[in-house]
């Protein structure tokens, strides 16, 4: 965009000042204006407030025509006609464009920037018509500056009224709070973010995209609250009802001061739009902690909702045409006084200050010319995003210029500095350093005659800064915003159908994509990262949505899931959670134990009637069929309520029943039963064994797993049921359910009794061919106690706890060959008196889960090797001695007195 210098004197007669507080259509009057010409411009405070119009005249115009200038971005197509700047980046145009407009021009009284406004003021007009927006303050400025000017004032769309003071946490929806620090940003968006789900946050240390991104974060409603500092009262259009100030007072880069009443009237005009009233006050428990709360005065708060503030009594100035004969001259110029009494100088700019600076150094020796000059004051006029001050900056520019006085700057030295920006890891401080650090980068790659390669450098530029600006904007969400917490009050209030809660494929709940907690089963757990003000908001909110989404599980489970239900601790279980505790009423052996009673658990207390009575009937026909390997045991519980079986056997029913099928012989009273009634028991599957009485059924894996998963049997089970343990393979003293032991290792017992079989029918046949000989010796093949796992010694011993006593034959002597002799076996168990003398004789024995200990002559031996060194008899030199007897543990004594019986069946 380039216009000639003003080749007609000025027009003011086409001046027209619209003056009015805020909310009064000032702008949206100017774009219909403008769009009304063939041609115009307008120049806007922000780079944000630019672009905002550029998107709505673009809309109106086309994309052809209309252009952004701003000194970071430029889109300017060949044929544009329609131009919307930044002050700054605004020419001093007079005629060139149909329609000029200069908005929020009070800013001429800003120490900082008021120059440029002023400037624009008073020098830029457009052919046809020249529009002035501003405050009403600004009015005797344009009566004395423009007097031809037409001024028109506007009345306010809505009220705007004082609300007093308002906690935090009872702050109404759609309003802002305004501070004026980061640290107090930061603060209230956190205490916000705890009390109401989040807020936006717009500071000026923002790129305009982060802030753009913000406003449109609280404008669609994702937020309720969005915090900001003045910059928000700076011609940003918000959906606003209530401005709460969290301070009244601000540093304004010299002193921490009282805002004016008009930078008050600034900032709360943003509440209420169009016809919408509007209100304002401050926040509690933000004062200056002397007791007295944050308040307006009664002269503050008329000023405000009157709009009757103090006019200007002047603009700052300073010559916008200097001269570039050298520097001491355009220094001179810089700071010349205006010839109006409407004008001030303007303070020391920070541009004016890195001038000063940098003149009295020895870089100011390689500014010679006009050209040079102006160059120079090009590169001092870099505007300061990273807010350094004065010292760092001018050092910045200092290197700036090193480069630039040779020429450009060239493309792979300024592509490399923007590739260092590149990077997106950081938090919101780091991001914002960046940011500020490329849009200096940007502005440069905006000069005409600074770097190569302009066009590709800007664009590299713009899309760092864009990427930059969406992980701040990132960074600020994660921060400020709990989208979970905003979404759940937005929705407490509303019908439980209507509330958007989603059962994902995962369990989790999810309201609108954000996750509120997990489903295990059928129990609601809250999400874990949730803080205790949020854990109950998330209850209530998960307890509204899931009766109906507990019934469609619930569903779900009986008719495809059935299979994930396991039997876990005498409960009926899902996904880990117990879904119902099983329970058999009564004395398992009065004949209740095949008839379980199921009782719901409270994780399914939220289901609707009829489907708690369905989930509830579903799962007693699946406990039903999963009951079926425990049929053994209900024949027993039948039995024991016939009256036809005898007293006698129902009692040793009922003791086999609580025993769950396996009982020893010395613990069944088996001397009380009636030897007629072994048949009738024999029938229901009862095995009357050497050592045990037992249900050979019950033994299998599938029941004895059955049992332990429904807490009827504690003792600890063996899952596979195999036939032999291995030493060491179970828990000292906690020997699995079923199981006897042999010696080191234990046995199932129903093998245990074939192998006792095999021993009394080995002994048989050796009676049956010697009737006289009672006690005569036999032989007895371990083959099978072999085949089934069990080591040959501990065979033996299991042998030996039936009564069965071995006599090992002598080895052969040295020289000698053949087959070796085979072992004699007799039959000789304990009477229960000899059992009652031995204990007298040895006294209480101690219990060894293990059996006898290695290196023992006999099990259960307890004698001590001898000392080394003892003195021992002598010993007559013999053949090999005949190994000691070997008898096996008698752990069962009493129970042999009618063991004759077995020999008769």
């Amino acid at each position: 965009m380039t216009f000639p210098p003003p080749s007609r004197p000025q027009d003011d007669s086409r001046v027209r000042a619209v003056l009015g507080s805020t909310n009064t259509g000032k702008t949206h009057l100017a774009i219909e204006r403008m769009c009304g010409h063939s041609s115009g411009m307008m120049g806007f405070p922000l780079r944000l407030l630019a672009r905002e119009v550029y998107d709505r005249v673009r809309a109106i115009k086309g994309d052809k025509q209309v252009a952004l200038i701003t000194g970071e971005e430029r889109i300017e197509p060949p044929e544009a006609r329609y131009f919307l700047c930044t002050a700054e980046a605004m020419p001093r145009t007079s005629g060139e464009v149909a329609f000029v407009a200069l908005d929020e021009a009070q800013l001429g009284a800003d120490p900082e920037r008021g120059h440029i406004f002023t400037d624009r003021l008073l020098h830029a007009r457009g052919r046809d018509e020249t529009m002035i927006l501003g405050s009403a303050t600004l009015e005797p400025m344009v009566k004395a500056l423009i007097p031809k000017a037409e001024i028109t004032s506007r009345p306010r769309f809505s009220t705007l009224s004082h609300a007093g003071v308002c906690k935090l946490s009872r702050l109404p929806k759609r309003s802002a709070v305004v501070a004026f620090s980061v640290e107090q940003v930061y603060a209230m968006a956190e205490a916000l973010r705890r009390f109401r789900g989040g807020a936006a946050v717009v500071m000026g240390a923002l790129s305009p995209e982060t802030r753009n991104k913000q406003v449109a974060l609280f404008q669609s409603g994702e937020v309720d609250y969005i915090v900001a500092t003045d910059a928000i009262g700076m011609g940003l259009n918000l959906d606003l009802d209530h401005v709460a100030f969290a301070a009244l007072s601000k540093f304004d880069g010299r002193r921490k001061r009282r805002l004016t009443p008009s930078e008050m009237a600034q900032i709360a005009g943003r509440a209420g739009r169009h016809q919408r009233d509007g209100t304002f006050g401050t926040l509690s428990g933000t004062g200056k902690g002397d007791g007295e709360p944050l308040a307006f005065t009664d002269e503050e708060v008329y000023a405000i909702e009157e709009h009757t503030f103090a006019p200007l009594t002047h603009l700052f100035w300073r010559e916008a045409e200097p001269r570039f004969d050298s520097l001491d001259t355009l220094i001179a110029d810089l700071e010349a006084r205006p010839d109006k009494p409407q004008l001030k100088a303007a303070p020391e700019a920070i541009d004016m200050a890195v001038l000063r600076r940098l003149a009295a150094e020895p870089i100011a020796e390689s500014v010679r010319g006009a050209g040079s000059v102006r160059r120079f004051w090009e590169a001092c006029s870099l505007p300061d995003f990273r807010s350094l001050g004065v010292e760092p900056h001018a050092r910045f520019v200092a290197r700036l210029w090193d480069d630039l006085q040779g020429g450009y700057l060239a493309a792979d030295f300024v592509a490399a500095r923007i590739a260092e920006l590149d990077r997106m890891q950081g938090d919101i401080d780091t991001l914002q350093g960046r940011i500020a650090a490329i849009r200096s980068w940007a502005y440069i790659c905006q000069r005409p005659d600074w770097v190569l390669a302009r066009d590709e450098m800007a664009a590299r530029a713009r899309a760092v800064e864009a990427k930059l600006s969406d992980a701040l904007h990132a960074r600020l969400t994660e921060r400020f915003v709990n989208r979970r917490t905003t979404l759940l009050m937005k929705s407490l209030g509303q019908d439980a159908s209507a509330l958007p809660v989603t059962l994902e494929p995962d369990g989790h709940l999810t309201v609108e994509g954000e996750s509120i907690g997990r489903l295990e089963g059928f129990r609601f757990i809250v999400d874990p990262n949730a803080g205790v003000a949020d854990r109950r908001m998330l209850l209530a909110a998960g307890e509204k949505a899931l009766p109906a989404l507990l019934e469609s599980r619930a569903e779900w489970l009986l008719s495809q899931g059935i299979a994930e239900l396991e039997i876990v601790g005498g409960a009926i279980r899902w996904q880990g959670r117990a879904l119902a505790e099983i329970a058999f009423p009564g004395h398992p052996g009065a004949g209740h134990f095949g008839t379980p009673r199921l009782t719901l658990t409270r994780d399914v207390v939220l289901l609707p009637d009829a489907a708690k009575a369905k989930l509830e009937a579903g799962l007693a026909a699946w406990l039903d069929k999963q009951l079926e390997p425990l049929e053994p045991l209900r024949k027993l519980a039948e039995a024991a309520r016939d009256p036809a079986a005898g007293s006698e056997a129902r009692a040793l029913v009922i003791t086999l029943i609580e025993a769950r099928g396996v009982i020893s012989r010395e613990d069944a009273g088996l001397e009380h039963l009636p030897k007629e009634m072994r048949p009738y028991l024999r029938k229901l599957g009862v095995t009357f064994g050497a050592l045990d009485i037992f249900d050979a059924p019950l033994l299998k894996p599938a029941p004895r797993r059955l049992l332990h998963a429904l807490g009827l049997d504690p003792r600890a089970v063996q899952e596979a049921m195999q036939p032999v343990l291995a030493e060491g393979s179970w828990a000292k003293g906690r020997l699995p359910a079923g199981y006897r032991y042999a010696g080191s290792q234990a046995i199932r017992v129903d093998l245990a009794e074939k192998i006792f079989r095999a021993a009394f029918e080995a002994r048989g046949a050796v009676l049956a061919a010697h009737p006289k000989e009672r006690n005569r010796p036999f032989r007895l093949d371990l083959a099978l106690a072999v085949s089934v796992g069990l080591e040959a010694e501990n065979a033996r011993r299991l042998l030996g706890s039936a009564g069965f006593r071995c006599d090992r034959a002598r080895a052969l002597p040295e020289g000698a060959f053949g087959p070796p002799a085979p072992d004699r076996w007799f039959w000789r168990p304990r009477r229960p008196e000899e059992k009652d003398a031995r204990r007298q004789q040895r006294g209480p024995e101690r219990k060894d889960d293990r059996g006898p200990k290695r290196g023992s002559g006999k099990p259960g031996d307890k004698r001590k090797p001898p000392r080394e060194g003892a003195q021992r008899g002598p010993r007559p030199a013999q053949t090999p001695p005949r190994p000691p007897v070997y008898t096996g543990p008698a752990r069962a004594g009493g129970a042999f007195d009618k063991l004759a019986d077995l020999l008769k069946r």
